[in-house]
């Protein structure tokens, strides 16, 4: 349906700052973001003069107008789901755990190992978390390294790698944010963010850095250590509710390939599903970046994922390690486990439409920066801090997407378009700061889960670390801003090997100082 948009003024933030002071009061993301798109559509429908009626009717249509535009990226969230409970079912995980206990001997190969395990599963970060934390505990305990430290490697190989792969549930998100009228894909407004992602970047540094190194832990996460090697552990005991969450193989035959094999055909079968929807293969000729370019990734994604599950099912028949019924007894709970991300999009994709078609809340904001005088190198960081501070106070990164970037779209256009893909990629870091320490983020709950650590020692041990890789993103942002007349690669390359001496200077000199003065 189309859209009039109209000129409200002031009255256009209304819905935006209704979702963000109601989610840092509440803390609950749902309540916020459906508060935020009835104050803008009884504006609209005021301003209309649809009366009462209109409101609903509105909120309804433009509801249902932003679902049925975004059908496929359901369709794959879904379709994932049912892999990873299938994957779960079959296994391959189980099977990767019971190698581990008898090849991992030492602390660093056991970090080394589960942070590699992270990386390799990037489709999803409740699939990560869930997966990475049951399989590697048995492994960890071994060799005596905190529960702790186990659950800040899954959780800091769990978002930072989902928001730079292409293939994954949040990359599939942030697509579905990107407006069709920029004159850039949101698959290829997706990738020319990934170099600029610097949360995301260097915390994937970190992590093998302190897998690999020896006394480089700092802050209370070396207390935890020190408790582990003497036999202290963080243990709690799962309760029911979280237990179904967690790995449900008992008695299967599944070997590691029963977890590789299906990523690996993931990942195939979602590449050639893109450069195929993209017009590869038409009568056009096209190249393979044009075809990237050209692709619609929501329904390249489900095709994909659809193939996976059909290879999959051949796959796992042949090796007889799931029957039938066991097969298909995986679909209502894959499907029911990203319900509550099906939820939460559809509203962020509600709110964003509510902003963009029906109040001009991009323009408004822009010319409000245009004429504030405000430097525009400075608004990457800027917009990075924001973003921190939203998805730390209500949880989740996917909702600070749906609020953010349409916004920060719309400034950049008018006010500073070389900027935008760094803004963009500013946004993607800060939100996936904020979901990775947030004590409230589902992410941070399920490294805990998996885990089996204490949520609040969790929270508590991990912030400083993360703390320091948002230190090096601010530097690295204030570098990007005043270096973007030089170009974007240039510029890029300028910001990585800047924040890059950052982390590895504080990466140094921190365990040192922590150190000395624990010691004095």
């Amino acid at each position: 349906m189309e859209w009039t948009a109209i000129d409200v003024g002031l009255l256009s933030i209304l819905p935006p700052v209704v979702a963000i002071v109601l989610a840092l009061i509440t803390k609950e993301v749902i309540f916020s973001l459906i508060l935020g798109i009835l104050s803008g559509t009884t504006i609209y429908a005021l301003s209309t003069g649809t009366g009462i009626v209109g409101i609903f009717d509105t909120t309804v249509t433009l509801m249902a107008d932003k679902l049925s535009g975004n059908t496929t990226m359901i369709i794959f969230l879904c379709l994932l789901g049912i892999l990873v409970a299938l994957v779960n079912k079959a296994g391959g995980s189980k099977a990767y755990g019971e190698w581990a206990v008898q090849k991992l001997k030492t602390k660093k190969s056991a970090s080394i190992a589960t942070a590699f395990l992270g990386v390799l599963i990037f489709i999803d970060d409740y699939f990560n978390c869930l997966t990475v934390g049951t399989v590697m505990r048995p492994v960890t305990d071994r060799v005596k390294l905190s529960r702790e430290k186990l659950a800040y490697l899954i959780d800091a190989t769990a978002a930072p790698i989902c928001i730079i792969a292409p293939i994954s549930s949040w990359a599939a998100s942030v697509i579905s944010y990107y407006p069709e009228t920029t004159g850039m894909s949101g698959m290829m407004a997706f990738l020319s963010s990934v170099p600029m992602n610097l949360y995301a970047i260097l915390t994937l540094i970190m992590v093998f850095s302190m897998a690999a190194r020896k006394n480089a832990d700092y802050g209370p996460m070396l207390k935890a250590e020190l408790d582990a090697e003497k036999g202290i552990i963080s243990d709690v005991d799962m309760s029911k509710e979280e237990e179904k969450y967690l790995l449900n193989s008992e008695g299967s035959k599944g070997k590691i390939c029963d977890l590789v094999v299906p990523i690996v055909i993931l990942i195939i079968a979602s590449i050639l599903a893109m450069i195929y929807v993209g017009g590869y293969w038409g009568e056009e000729k096209m190249s393979l970046f044009d075809a990237f370019g050209n692709t619609d990734a929501g329904a390249a994604l489900a095709l994909g994922a659809f193939v996976t599950l059909i290879l999959t099912f051949i796959y796992y028949m042949c090796r007889k390690v799931l029957s039938f019924k066991d097969f298909f007894s995986c679909m209502n709970p894959g499907v029911n486990s990203m319900v509550a991300a099906c939820i939460i999009l559809t509203l962020a994709w509600t709110i964003s439409g509510v902003c963009r078609d029906l109040l001009s809340t991009g323009p408004y904001v822009a010319s409000l920066v245009e004429n504030s005088g405000v430097p525009m190198a400075i608004l990457p960081v800027l917009i990075f801090v924001v973003a921190c501070l939203l998805a730390f106070s209500t949880g989740t990164a996917w909702g600070t997407f749906g609020i953010l970037i349409p916004i920060i779209i719309s400034i950049c256009e008018i006010a500073a378009p070389e900027l935008l893909i760094t803004t963009l990629s500013a946004t993607l870091a800060g939100s996936v700061f904020g979901d990775h320490t947030s004590p409230i983020s589902d992410t941070t709950i399920l490294a805990s889960t998996g885990a089996r650590c204490d949520h609040l020692k969790h929270v508590g041990t991990q912030v400083p670390y993360a703390l320091t890789v948002a230190a090096c993103c601010v530097v690295g942002y204030l570098v990007a801003g005043f270096t973007a007349g030089m170009g974007f690669a240039v510029s890029t390359v300028i910001t990585l090997i800047v924040s890059i001496i950052c982390l590895a200077i504080l990466l140094i000199v921190l365990p040192k100082v922590y150190r000395k003065n624990k010691t004095a």
